[in-house]
């Protein structure tokens, strides 16, 4: 049974008002009015609390080529080089404008570590030169920077409670 909708024809000065047509709405009309109906719902009431999580921005970017690679360690193992086979979450993200942000959702609490690529060349892993020197960005968590080789975990790693954590991460090429 479809819903009844009135169609009136607007008035036009000494004509009589024609009388009212009554149709009946299908079911593609009722789905138009239903996504009407709760787009002018005031916003509170669709609004999406934020998932408890850590919420990593990524700064100094350089281009927009590529993906940034976020990989988050829970213990030392494989930390950082190994992360397609360590790392306990990792996310792919595509740049905007030099900018990422990437969201780990569904964390457990505990001791955690962040090692994050710029890989503007979509292999996978992190470019380096004939040296072994990166040519690619890369960063960690807690800003600490590598000198000779890559930090360790102990100097990475942060504590997270299972609540909201928001951390900012700034590459070095």
């Amino acid at each position: 049974m479809g819903m009844l909708i009135e169609r009136t024809l607007a008035r036009v000065p000494g004509m009589a008002r024609p009388p009212l047509k009554r149709e009946s709405m299908g079911p593609g009309g009722i789905a138009v009015c239903a996504v009407l109906m709760l787009a002018h719902l005031p916003g509170f009431a669709l609004a999406d609390e934020p998932c408890p999580g850590i919420h990593v921005t990524i700064l100094d970017i350089r281009n927009s080529t590529g993906k940034v690679a976020c990989a988050l360690f829970e213990s030392s193992e494989g930390f950082p080089k190994e992360f397609v086979k360590s790392a306990t979450n990792i996310a792919m993200l595509q740049i905007q404008d030099t900018r990422a942000r990437c969201h780990f959702l569904d964390i457990l609490p505990g001791r955690y570590a962040l090692a994050v690529i710029h890989d503007e060349n979509l292999d996978g892993k992190l470019a380096t030169n004939w040296l072994g020197a990166p040519t690619e960005g890369y960063g960690f968590s807690n800003d600490v920077t590598a000198t000779l080789s890559a930090p360790s975990f102990e100097a990475a790693r942060f504590a997270y409670d299972g609540q909201n954590l928001d951390m900012t991460i700034s590459l070095n090429y």
